[in-house]
C-alpha cells in the first residue's frame, strides 16, 4: 500500500480508503470484520463512515459493526485513521426530525459526537466530517463547537463532504479568521464519467490545502466493466439499479462501450483502470471503494500499483473530456 499526507496535515493515509457504507444493509457484520481485516492486512489504514449509515431505522449500525471490531483489539483502533459525518437526522425513515437533532448546529455536533462515539467504542474521532452544507447555521457556529471538541480531545480534523468550491473557501477563510485549522479535506463526487469538481472543487481544495476523497469512484458501476460482464451473462448492474436507467442514455453508452473497447486493446480491467486514474488526478488523496466482500478489495489494491501510459490517459481524456481548467472552464 502507498500512503500520502492528507491535505495540508501531517496525517498518513493510505491512498485507497475503505468505504463501509454496505456495512449493515448488504454486509453483515462477520464479513465487514472480514472486511476491514483484510484491508488492514493490506495496508489500507483510512476507514470512512457516516452516523446516518445502516439508514432506514437502523441509522447508526455501520458505526456500531466497526465499534465491535475495534473491540477485538490487535491495534485495530490504534492502527486505523477514523472519519465519520454529521448532518442527516437519526430517525427513522418516516419520522419526523425533531429540532436540533439533525444539521450543523453547535447543539447537534456536541449531541453527534458523543452518540458517535459511543456507538464506534471509541474516545476520539480523527477526522469529523460535514457531511453536506447546512446554509442555515454561520460557519461562525460551526468552528467555535469544532474548536471545543478539538480542546475536549473528541476529535482531532475536520473536513466537507459534497461542499462547493466557494463553501470551501467561507469555510476556510472564516476558521482563519477565528484561529481554528478549518477543514482539511473534501469528500466529493468525482470520477471519469463526472468531471465537474474540477470546475472549482478540486481547484478549492488545492488552493485551501484539502486532500480530495472522491466517492462513487466507478459511478455507480458503469466504469466497471459493465457491458462486458452483460455480455458474458454474469449478474451486471446493466440490467437493473441507476446503471440500467443511466445507461439507457444512448450516448453515455457508447462512451461506456469505447471505455472498455479501449482497455481490452491495452489489456487493462475497467475498475482498476478507473481507480487509478483517480490516484493520478492532482489534489486526490484516495478514492472511497465499498466493497460488499473482501474478495472485491483485490481491485482496489492492484489499482494503486498501476501507472497508465500517457497514451491511454490521453484516450480517457478523449472518451470522457473533463470541463477545462479553472476559470477558463467558465469563460474565455
Amino acid at each position: 500500500m502507498k500512503y500520502t499526507q492528507l491535505g495540508r496535515t501531517g496525517l498518513k493515509v493510505s491512498r485507497i480508503v475503505l468505504g463501509t457504507m454496505n456495512f449493515g444493509p448488504q454486509t453483515d457484520e462477520a464479513d465487514s470484520h472480514a472486511i476491514m481485516d483484510a484491508a488492514l492486512d493490506a495496508g489500507v489504514n483510512f476507514f470512512d463512515t457516516a452516523n446516518v449509515y445502516g439508514w432506514g431505522d437502523d441509522k447508526g449500525r455501520t458505526e456500531q459493526i466497526i465499534g465491535t471490531w475495534f473491540a477485538k483489539g490487535g491495534g485495530r483502533r490504534e492502527k486505523t485513521v477514523l472519519a465519520t459525518k454529521v448532518y442527516a437526522p437519526m430517525g427513522g425513515d418516516g419520522e419526523r426530525p425533531w429540532p436540533n437533532t439533525h444539521l450543523l448546529s453547535a447543539l447537534n455536533i456536541r449531541r453527534a459526537v458523543d452518540a458517535s462515539l459511543r456507538r464506534l467504542g471509541t474516545d476520539h474521532i480523527d477526522v469529523y466530517q460535514f457531511h453536506h452544507v447546512d446554509r442555515a447555521t454561520p460557519w461562525e457556529e460551526i468552528w467555535q463547537a469544532i474548536d471545543v471538541l478539538v480542546r475536549q480531545g473528541k476529535i482531532l480534523y475536520t473536513g466537507s463532504s459534497n461542499h462547493a468550491g466557494w463553501h470551501i473557501a467561507r469555510a476556510n477563510e472564516t476558521a482563519a479568521r477565528l484561529g481554528s485549522y478549518g477543514l482539511v479535506s473534501e469528500q466529493c463526487l468525482y470520477n471519469l464519467a463526472e468531471r465537474r469538481a474540477e470546475m472549482e472543487v478540486v481547484p478549492a481544495a488545492q488552493a485551501y490545502g484539502l486532500g480530495v476523497i472522491p466517492w462513487s469512484p466507478l459511478h455507480g458501476g458503469l466504469l466497471g466493466g459493465v457491458l462486458r460482464k452483460e455480455k458474458e451473462g454474469g449478474t451486471a448492474r446493466s440490467t437493473s439499479g441507476r446503471s440500467a436507467e443511466a445507461l439507457k442514455n444512448t450516448a453515455l453508452r457508447e462512451k461506456v462501450q469505447a471505455y472498455e473497447d479501449l482497455l481490452d486493446k491495452h489489456g487493462l480491467d475497467p475498475g482498476e483502470t478507473a481507480l487509478a486514474w483517480l490516484l493520478s488526478r492532482p489534489g486526490v488523496t484516495g478514492p472511497i471503494v465499498g466493497p460488499r466482500t473482501a474478495e472485491q478489495l483485490g481491485s482496489a489494491f492492484r489499482a494503486v500499483e498501476l501507472t497508465l501510459s500517457d497514451e491511454v490517459l490521453a484516450a480517457l481524456d478523449d472518451i470522457f473530456p473533463g470541463p477545462g481548467p479553472s476559470p477558463e472552464a467558465f469563460a474565455w
